[in-house]
């Protein structure tokens, strides 16, 4: 197993979205753990929300394969410098990672979203 953890920019106003080249496979592996750590606390709300994923862009940059989701709704909420896990996608083919294969972070909100404190993201491979 290998982790690999990634620092990921602040999203500082409720509206906006970004996408942050995160690292690249080092090897053929399956994704086992994400877990967000946020520099400040998140709240999450009904509505106005927030959605952070790691997604596979392939070897292309093309790709769209979400491998980990979460929407900070109402009651799902991130405690400050403590690990939040990122519900991992339900479809296994989704967590394979060939070699070379690059993975994007990204945080986008809905409707007229909440913000992102940024911090880092932690994800575990394990070599397949």
């Amino acid at each position: 197993m290998r982790n690999i953890e990634v620092p990921v920019p602040a999203v500082g106003t409720a509206g906006n979205d970004q996408d942050t080249a995160a690292f690249v496979a080092p090897f053929d592996s399956t994704v086992t753990s994400v877990t967000y750590v946020p520099s400040s606390a998140v709240t999450g709300a009904a509505t106005n929300n927030r959605t952070i994923s790691l997604v596979n862009k392939g070897q292309s940059g093309s790709g769209t394969t979400s491998v980990a989701s979460l929407t900070f709704s109402n009651g799902t909420n991130a405690a400050a410098y403590d690990e939040t896990a990122v519900t991992l996608s339900g479809t296994s083919a989704n967590l394979d990672l060939a070699a070379g294969d690059v993975l994007q972070w990204r945080s986008v909100h809905n409707g007229t979203g909440i913000t992102d404190p940024g911090g880092f993201v932690r994800v575990t491979l394990s070599r397949r």
